[in-house]
């Protein structure tokens, strides 16, 4: 490739880089070393979480029977660890990250239209992130401050890829349609993914044998109108299917 080439193409995915809008990103738990993390970002992009620490407005933990475990998260290198006493069987997180205004020129910036009068969108963006990491005695919950949370509709969760989940979106603790459900936020982030009916009601096929990220979009209405137009929610419900025994 030619160095005129090569400046071309940098050039290229560095303005891509620029115009991607913060709120196309998500929080989601993965193991990272044998530990838990939480991670930010979309899609292969797991971006510096400890960056982040600041915008968490809470952790939690709860055990096999929906029982509170103490957690806290602990910074360790880019990585936001979840520190608890013991192995949670669930756990979860919101992540606020604030209100964002794109201008005509198709960059985002970190304020809101009252700031920016120019802005051809303006919105606000919250992130929220809930982990199975175990068998539930009960189906899972509307959790606490989960305003938009992805449920299994069935307590237990398919143990193979290519199987159907029937998911139900969640709005402030009750059924929202027209909330846009991804099934593999992380391989495949890009998808359109499906709609959720008017029970809240989507059907994915799971599609990893490994780790499984869902993501719930679903734009709500805004608290400051001065501000934003609309508060975008997204969901992420994060679990792993075991693999063949070695």
């Amino acid at each position: 490739m030619k160095m005129s080439q090569l400046f071309a193409v940098s050039a290229l995915f560095a303005g891509l880089a620029a115009s991607m809008s913060a709120q196309a990103h998500g929080i989601w738990f993965a193991q990272r070393s044998t530990q838990l993390a939480l991670i930010y970002g979309v899609g292969a992009d797991d971006l510096d979480s400890v960056k982040r620490l600041p915008l968490i407005q809470s952790i939690a933990s709860y055990d096999a029977e929906m029982k509170p475990v103490p957690t806290k998260l602990r910074a360790a290198g880019p990585l936001l660890l979840v520190d608890s006493e013991s192995a949670p069987t669930v756990v979860a997180a919101v992540l606020d990250n604030g209100t964002w205004s794109k201008t005509p020129d198709g960059e985002w910036h970190k304020k809101g239209k009252d700031e920016l009068p120019s802005a051809v969108t303006s919105e606000k963006t919250m992130k929220y992130a809930v982990v199975i990491r175990g068998p539930l005695s009960t189906p899972l919950p509307a959790l606490p401050g989960q305003v938009l949370q992805v449920v299994p509709v069935e307590t237990a969760l398919p143990v193979l890829l290519g199987k159907p989940l029937k998911l139900r979106v969640l709005f402030k603790g009750q059924p929202v349609a027209g909330a846009q459900v991804q099934s593999d936020y992380v391989n495949d982030p890009d998808n359109e993914g499906v709609r959720s009916g008017a029970d809240g009601i989507v059907t994915i096929t799971v599609r990893n044998q490994g780790l499984n990220v869902v993501a719930a979009t679903y734009d709500g209405p805004t608290d400051d109108p001065a501000k934003a137009t609309k508060i975008e929610h997204r969901a992420t419900l994060s679990f792993v299917l075991p693999h063949a025994p070695e």
